[in-house]
């Protein structure tokens, strides 16, 4: 099976290949660098919290308003006022609080305060919640009452009635108790009672308390605001409920919690403005600060994680610059880094950003007295928000949670611009370390390719020397090599021209002796000489024709190669001088069969027909030697487009292997080594190639193959023709 080189330059683009370890190498650093910003991350918002919670040590004030004291809270008894976006407008429709209502509480049968009959079912509800806003204490309740009774107008009771009572811990430390109670829909109406629960009377009107009374199809909505004046940490409310509008008589009552004395009272947690302006003062807008009860309610919070402004997002932002490789990286390179790397979103679901209360692994052990941090991942998964918590301690006791919150878009960010800087650096290194490569390994091909080609033009398909080898002067392996290949090459040279002129020296420095044996053996030929001695005068002289007939063979080599030098030519018809020499070998060889397939055009060529017929006396020569008893000789000559195609084949021994070019050398020959009729050197075939090199021809030599047999041997000359 074949395989195709590979050349010096496709190696060095597979080893360039190696380069691209060094974009995962820098990938896999900034990710490094990326663990080690979110650790400093972590820390530094740590320190956040250390430093706010720093300025809310031992501060009790800020949180006994809040009930912070507390060992636990009860859902629905202990309430907690919603901060609120705007002011409740106090109509009685509860339009305002749709975005709130989620968060409010209904109470029914599990907070029933007192029912007249125990056996009667409870026919009274309500859904109620709180909100803080501008110094006001807002509350709704939406109460299912089937018979609404109103106060009547002319009567002095005001409580023997559907009404609302209201009892706080007042912040000057006094107990006391609301009723809010009305004769028709409209603004309400509210009293306050005698501090002591045993007495109703007498009533003092309060028009700080204001609202509005609407009826419903399924009972009234009460809709009224309270100033945080008037509200302490103790808070309570209660629906009193009374169907029959004769005996008036109370049916049952339901409430957040009891309002007859202080300890039944429930807590209200308002969040505190203080610790707002604390906050705020700090300056710590750059991350979402919570401040948390021991419970975990919130008491201020401020900031936003989609907004923020923190030092790794401004360690991220760079100016814009509309320079060209800034447009180039914009629309090509970007992309491509960003099939990897990630945007940091803009807008993603931020679950805790309405939230109340608070909780998590980070604060529970900020209430253990210890610092803590935990990542949580966005519902959407599109952000990763990092949580740090301190805690806050009054007399050596934890009274509530100091919590930052940031987003990772700032340090993704910067991963993402260290990762695209590092990237630009990289491919341009990849780049130019590529392209020196690649330039590198072309020069050492082609400085190679070129040693190949001088070497393959140096030397014929013959093995003869054409032309030398310039040895390079680069200083170089290379350039070693190339001087080596000169130097053998000229060396060989030598060697071949010292062959080459052998011959001619050998015929020159023979022949004079050769005359003295020749002459000498003449004049003892003249003489009379025994019959014994005779024998041996006989076969001196038939060596010396033979020698005589070798020196005459090496000397028409030689002659014909120096007359090819200085032959002139001329344009003639190949077809004539061909079918010419046919003529004359049929006569002279009439035992010998010749099978003739010449072309009748005549075939102009430029070059000396008296060396074509030359050659054409070698190649018949040869065939009739080895030719086989009563085979025929078969000559063709053809016009393949702009030159003559000649063979001689002949039926008889086929050539050894790999002779096919040695066959045409000069001494070389395939005959067996046994006795022969005349001397053979091997010179005729390198006569005809000697020839058809004159000619600017190529000749050939191949084995005739039948059935898998070589029968013979083909010797094909390629003659070009004449233009015209």
């Amino acid at each position: 099976m074949y395989h195709p080189p590979i050349g010096l330059r496709p190696k060095v683009a597979i080893l360039s290949l190696f380069l691209l370890c060094l974009p995962w190498l820098g990938y896999q650093y900034v990710w490094e660098m990326e663990k080690y910003l979110r650790h400093g991350q972590e820390k530094t918002l740590e320190g956040t919290t250390q430093a706010l919670a720093t300025a809310l040590h031992e501060r009790p004030k800020l949180f006994d308003k809040q009930a912070s004291f507390l060992s636990q809270v009860e859902q629905g008894r202990d309430l907690y006022a919603y901060p609120l976006a705007s002011p409740i407008q106090l109509d009685g429709k509860l339009n305002d609080w749709a975005p709130y209502r989620h968060k409010s509480i209904n109470y029914g049968l599990a907070h029933q305060i007192f029912k007249a009959d125990e056996n009667a079912p409870l026919n009274i509800n309500f859904t109620h919640m709180v909100g803080k806003y501008a110094g006001y204490l807002y509350g709704y309740f939406e109460v299912t009452d089937a018979n609404v009774v109103y106060r009547g107008k002319n009567s002095l009771s005001i409580d023997s009635n559907d009404h609302l009572a209201i009892a706080t811990l007042a912040p000057d430390g006094k107990f006391r108790r609301y009723i809010v109670a009305t004769t028709q829909d409209g603004w309400i109406s509210a009293f306050e009672l005698p501090e002591d629960p045993s007495l109703k009377i007498p009533v003092v009107p309060e028009v700080k308390i204001q609202g509005k009374w609407l009826k419903t199809d399924r009972g009234y909505n009460i809709e009224l605001r309270i100033p945080l004046e008037m509200v302490g940490s103790k808070l309570g409310f209660a629906i009193v409920d009374v169907n029959d509008k004769k005996t008036r008589k109370i049916e049952a009552i339901v409430g957040t919690s009891a309002t007859d004395t202080v300890d039944n009272l429930g807590t209200v947690l308002v969040p505190s403005p203080e610790i707002e302006s604390i906050v705020k003062g700090m300056s710590h807008n750059s991350s979402r600060i919570w401040v948390v009860d021991k419970h975990g309610r919130v008491l201020a919070k401020s900031g936003d994680i989609h907004t923020s402004t923190n030092v790794w997002a401004q360690a991220a932002k760079e100016t814009v610059n509309n320079s060209y490789w800034e447009n180039f990286k914009q629309q090509y390179l970007h992309p491509l880094y960003y099939r990897i790397l990630t945007t940091p979103p803009k807008n993603f679901v931020d679950s805790l950003k309405d939230s109340t209360v608070l909780e998590g692994s980070h604060i529970r052990k900020a209430l253990d007295g210890k610092l803590g941090s935990t990542w949580r991942l966005t519902p959407d998964g599109k952000a990763v928000v990092l949580a740090a918590a301190s805690p806050i301690w009054i007399d050596d006791t934890v009274m509530g949670v100091v919590i930052a919150e940031e987003t990772t878009h700032g340090i993704r960010t910067l991963r993402n611009k260290a990762l695209e800087k590092l990237f630009n650096v990289i491919l341009t290194v990849m780049s130019m370390g590529t392209l020196a490569l690649f330039f590198f390994a072309s020069s050492i091909s082609s400085r190679i390719r070129k040693l190949r080609d001088e070497a393959e033009q140096a030397i014929d398909s013959q093995g003869r020397i054409k032309q030398g080898i310039h040895g390079s002067k680069v200083r170089d392996e290379i350039g070693d090599l190339s001087r080596s290949f000169a130097n053998i090459v000229s060396r060989l040279g030598q060697y071949t021209h010292y062959l080459e002129n052998m011959s001619s020296r050998l015929s020159h420095e023979l022949r004079t002796p050769v005359a003295v044996v020749r002459s000498s053996l003449e004049h003892l030929n003249a003489q009379s000489l025994p019959a014994q001695h005779q024998k041996y005068v006989d076969r001196a002289q038939e060596g010396v024709s033979r020698l005589n007939m070798i020196l005459n063979n090496m000397s028409e080599a030689t002659r014909l190669e120096e007359a090819l030098t200085h032959a002139d030519r001329d344009s003639f018809p190949l077809t004539k001088v061909i079918s010419g020499c046919m003529q004359g070998y049929q006569m002279t060889y009439t035992k010998q069969q010749f099978e003739l397939v010449i072309t009748e055009a005549p075939l102009v060529m430029s070059g000396v027909p008296e060396y074509i017929a030359q050659l054409m006396d070698k190649l018949i020569a040869n065939a009739i030697e080895f030719s086989q008893e009563n085979s025929p000789i078969v000559v063709n000559l053809l016009a393949k487009g702009r030159t003559a195609q000649l063979s001689v084949s002949n039926t008889g021994p086929a050539l050894p292997e790999n002779m096919s070019e040695q066959i045409f050398e000069s001494m070389v020959s395939v005959r067996p080594q046994q006795v022969q009729d005349k001397p053979h050197l091997g010179l005729g075939l390198y006569i005809a190639r000697l020839i058809t090199d004159f000619h600017h021809g190529e000749i050939t030599a191949s084995n005739i193959v039948q059935d898998n047999q070589a029968t013979g041997v083909t010797i094909g000359i390629t003659l070009p023709l004449s233009a015209a």
